[in-house]
């Protein structure tokens, strides 16, 4: 027992390590790559603490090498989401009031782990099954996600100190309870980070979870666990449920406990929650909360004033860096003519033709595999397309090739027709489809980059003119739930841009944020009265 108030540790951001060569973490990430490419890791169920088979078992193949099995995981059954879902009822009576900063302190530990110990581990899974640079894997699987826990942390400990005024005679009190029932939490193959918070942010505020993780990033994942095992994180508040879609998601979102759902992924899967919930509706104990993060077509706008070195840069980072397969990867870019006649497009197709693509342990590769065989033949779809469009053409890359890994180049597409299927609908690959506008027509470009998406997660606008920029910050302001301002539309950090958009990329409930922790929490007011009345007259009830 504490006789004080404790707080929690200011929290910074994780410094992103270089791995340049001959330094300690290159080796250290080496030799884990080294360790975890023998063999599979076999992955079981964790339900209330308790190892789980399951009703079988599903291979994970790395991306870019896509006959290489990664990790042997075991699949949920009906009767395994019994099991979890009242694994985590259970243990929400013992976590739910447990004082929040020994919950925090399980989190914060856990921080420490992955910054020190889990780093090279977490790292080298996330480049073995996701295929992701050391690059991105570093400020992903390692600093995004050491980021959440701490942060988190802090945005819980402020929303507990949020207390109402309390007038003479009198104290008010807000009691941030952890929503009735459990959290069902969904996580996307393309960030690790992702799968470290949406199960635990729900957790910090003291719900309890079930985690379905995505069968293609099980292997980091698995790791996910094992670190929030060793911080100390009691049995049963999140349970690890990898299995089929179908199964897991149709017991959970009918379940009378159901009290959230954390998800992130495409929009289609989103809206058939959504539905789910809708139609039972009568039968839970309370109204779940639904937050999701779902798609994007995220946008480049670039004005006549743009300076055309950095938005080249902007491009073919914000548009190829972990193959496009980020919700916030460039994928729609609209350029003034006398830019792109004036050296854009070719210093864009220069650097294009410079990125090297092939397998991740390879570090000079600034490109690896997307994720399966579905994605590459969804991308070849599109990539098709232009091709057999009259008004599109393909300026670079287009050549897929999936013998050794699921290959996507760089591809790079011309599109007369700002509306085209390239320039409206979300491909999740290296495509990046450009829009060439006459310099004249800046409002009406406008106008085309907040009507052509249904959805609006992030965007960023270029120019060295400021009423340009401060006219497309107002004309777009609900086309981006996340805008950027002489930047690439990718990267945000936990701490400095929480992260969301709304229309149909999501609810915009801001990962990285005290938003996004509000909705794990269902407040109770107290009020205590010192001395209460001992007559029930009033003073207007006695006479003159």
């Amino acid at each position: 027992m504490l006789n004080s108030i404790p707080k929690v540790p200011q929290p910074l951001n994780e410094p992103v390590l270089g791995y340049a060569p001959g330094s300690p973490e290159k080796k250290a990430v080496k030799r884990a790559l080294e360790t975890m490419a023998k063999s599979p890791v076999e992955i079981p169920l964790l339900i209330g603490g308790e190892r789980r088979k399951g009703s079988g078992f599903a291979d994970v193949h790395s991306p870019h090498a896509h006959k290489k099995v990664v990790a042997r995981v075991a699949q949920a059954g009906p009767e395994d989401v019994q099991r979890a879902v009242a694994a985590a009822l259970k243990a929400q009576e013992s976590w739910a009031v447990t004082p929040l900063h020994e919950r925090l302190a399980v989190f914060l530990r856990a921080a420490e782990l992955l910054a020190t110990k889990y780093r090279p581990l977490m790292n080298a899974a996330t480049m073995l099954g996701q295929s992701k640079t050391v690059h991105q894997a570093e400020i992903d699987a390692a600093c995004e996600s050491i980021d959440f826990w701490r942060w988190n942390a802090h945005f819980a400990e402020r929303i507990a100190a949020e207390q109402p005024y309390s007038p003479p005679g009198m104290w008010n009190q807000l009691d941030a309870r952890g929503l009735e029932g459990f959290v069902f939490a969904v996580t996307p193959f393309n960030f690790t980070s992702i799968g470290a918070n949406l199960p635990t942010a729900p957790a910090m505020m003291g719900c309890t979870v079930v985690w379905k993780p995505a069968h293609t990033a099980m292997l980091s994942a698995h790791f996910v666990m094992e670190v929030l095992r060793e911080a100390g994180l009691p049995d049963g508040v999140i349970n690890f449920l990898p299995g089929p879609s179908r199964v897991i998601g149709d017991a959970c979102l009918t379940h009378r406990d159901l009290a959230g759902v954390h998800f992130t992924g495409s929009t289609g899967v989103f809206q058939g929650m959504w539905k789910t919930v809708g139609e039972n509706i009568g039968k839970y104990r309370t109204y779940p909360r639904l937050v999701g993060e779902t798609g994007g077509k995220d946008f480049i706008l670039a004005h006549p004033s743009a300076d055309p070195e950095s938005l080249a840069v902007a491009i073919v980072r914000g548009g190829y860096e972990y193959q496009g397969q980020k919700c916030s990867a460039a994928s729609r870019v609209y350029v003034p003519e006398s830019l792109w006649k004036g050296g854009l497009r070719d210093r864009v197709l220069s650097m294009i033709g410079e990125l090297r693509v092939g397998d991740v342990s390879d570090f000079s590769n600034f490109m690896g595999a997307v994720i399966d065989d579905k994605s590459f033949k969804n991308i070849g779809g599109y990539v098709q397309a232009a091709k057999d469009s009259s008004t599109m053409k393909i300026a670079a890359g287009g050549n897929l090739d999936d013998r050794e890994g699921w290959f996507v180049p760089p591809t790079f597409v011309e599109s007369e027709d700002p509306k085209s299927k390239l320039m409206s609908e979300e491909i999740f690959g290296p495509v990046v489809t450009a829009h060439v506008y006459p310099d004249g027509k800046w409002k009406e470009t406008l106008a085309l980059v907040d009507e052509t998406s249904p959805y609006a997660l992030t965007g960023a606008v270029w120019a060295r003119d400021r009423a340009p920029i401060d006219e497309a910050r107002t004309t777009l302001r609900h086309a981006a739930g996340n805008f950027y301002i002489n930047d690439k539309p990718t990267g945000a950090v936990v701490g400095q841009q929480p992260f969301g958009g709304a229309r149909a990329s999501g609810t915009n409930d801001k990962a990285g944020s005290l938003w996004n922790l509000i909705r794990w929490v269902s407040p109770r007011t107290i009020k205590e009265t010192f001395a209460p009345p001992t007559d029930f007259r009033y003073p207007y009830m006695q006479e003159p």
